[in-house]
């Protein structure tokens, strides 16, 4: 049996929140292995090989493989791709670009999804800084899911740092959505918003919380493949995620291989 509230979100029992936090750790331990692969030199491909080969060792399945169409384990995005790359061995990764890798796995019928933006080699202080800037709002939107709270507490939360932070674009059509039995359901969560609106956050909601920040303008494009969103002034973009329980306690980070303990105590 799977509850829903009456605003048609997925509320989970304590068991099922331990099989979705299985599933969780699938994808932070692959995710883990992808950040220390990346090097100069090998393909956005190599690396949807290794995350295959990481998901299916641990007994789970990808959950992007054939999601809709979408043809590989991981979403590979280069320097302007927001999201949604396709993984190809076209292209090397080169000393100075960044990548961001979304990846997800699926464990007993429960989803995990998180995602990271990884420098290859040296890069520019600037980008260094956008990727610190974006996870760093990821973190604070996580914080806002505490019981009681309003739906767009996160996106104000998400959006209120970046503003605070210089002058980055947040792509308005692009947020996190609900995740449990499927990888995206409702709620859509967007990344900016006023506080105080929407559902209140209930315990045993599990929230994929997805910041895209880009260093320049917040309009995107998709290109021919249907699939890869790239800004529209070419500049670069860095992703975030998590998947996150709401539970009496605080956030519980599913994805985080220390369930968020960390960086949510650097908060309080």
């Amino acid at each position: 049996m799977f509850k829903k509230n009456r605003h048609g979100i997925q509320i989970k029992s304590p068991e099922q929140l331990e099989k979705m936090r299985a599933a969780g750790l699938v994808v932070g331990r692959t995710l883990d292995l992808l950040k220390r692969s990346v090097e100069p030199g090998m393909t956005p491909l190599d690396l949807d090989g290794i995350a295959e080969k990481a998901i299916r060792g641990e007994g789970a399945i990808p959950s992007f493989k054939g999601y809709q169409g979408f043809p590989a384990t991981i979403c590979a995005s280069v320097n302007d791709e927001v999201v949604h790359g396709i993984p190809t061995a076209a292209r090397k990764l080169r000393e100075g670009d960044i990548i961001s890798i979304d990846c997800g796995a699926i464990l007993d019928g429960w989803h995990g999804d998180s995602a990271v933006t990884v420098p290859v080699g040296e890069v520019a202080p600037e980008l260094i800084e956008l990727m610190r800037v974006t996870e760093e709002s990821m973190w604070r939107g996580i914080a806002a899911l505490k019981v009681g709270a309003h739906l767009s507490d996160i996106g104000h939360q998400v959006e209120k740092y970046v503003k605070s932070q210089g002058r980055y674009g947040i792509p308005q059509e692009y947020g996190g959505h609900g995740i449990g039995t499927e990888m995206h359901m409702d709620p859509w969560i967007a990344n900016h918003g006023k506080p105080g609106r929407g559902p209140m956050l209930e315990e045993g909601m599990c929230l994929a919380i997805e910041p895209m920040v880009n260093l320049g303008g917040a309009r995107t494009r998709v290109l021919a493949d249907e699939w890869t969103v790239v800004t529209i002034d070419g500049k670069p973009s860095a992703h975030f995620e998590h998947s996150v329980a709401v539970t009496h306690n605080g956030p519980w980070v599913l994805t985080a291989l220390d369930g968020g303990k960390e960086r949510l105590a650097q908060l309080n």
